[in-house]
């Protein structure tokens, strides 16, 4: 956690923030407090973040999913939220609905 904050306070001024699984070797309760801080350290910065836990980009403005090397789906949350989307389906497996 330590190095996560030291990590955080070295890029506050940044202009393109790229993080790729950065909260997949977390507890859950760290992991809430590291997308707490890290939601702070996006705003004012274009950000591209690669993950497979889907509450880790739940509250971007744009979500991409991929299969393989192809984009099926494009779009903000709410919209990728529909009955049937690979989104949702995926959203729902990780919930264990």
């Amino acid at each position: 956690m330590r190095v996560i904050m030291c990590y955080m306070t070295l890029i506050a001024d940044c202009t393109i923030l790229v993080l790729d699984e950065a909260t997949s070797a977390l507890d859950s309760e760290s992991e809430t407090l590291v997308q707490g801080a890290l939601e702070n350290l996006m705003r004012g910065c274009a950000s591209i973040v690669v993950a497979h836990c889907l509450s880790t980009v739940a509250a971007l403005d744009r979500v991409v999913v991929l299969e393989g090397v192809a984009i099926v789906e494009d779009g903000a949350r709410a919209e990728l939220a529909q009955v049937g989307s690979t989104h949702e389906s995926l959203w729902d497996r990780q919930a264990g609905a």
